[in-house]
């Protein structure tokens, strides 16, 4: 059987590093989108404030597959 996805654009941010940002992306997608499948770090960023570095950013491209009665399950949507 062949199965369609979507694709949306997030961004989260983190006090601690890159790897705590996309974690935290993911996690807070999985709450949101049902089926969420793969994600694409597009962009990532470094917020600085007098010379050090207070937040890490990143944009993520995620993936998650339609469910079966053809409507996207994007809960944002409603």
């Amino acid at each position: 059987m062949a199965s369609v996805a979507r694709i949306t654009t997030i961004s989260s941010r983190s006090d601690v590093s890159f790897e705590d940002a996309v974690k935290q992306g993911i996690a807070r997608a999985s709450e949101t989108l049902r089926g969420v499948e793969g994600a694409w770090v597009k962009d990532h960023v470094v917020n600085i404030r007098d010379g050090a570095i207070t937040s890490w950013q990143v944009t993520l491209e995620v993936t998650f597959v339609l469910d079966d009665s053809g409507h996207p399950v994007d809960a944002s949507a409603d």
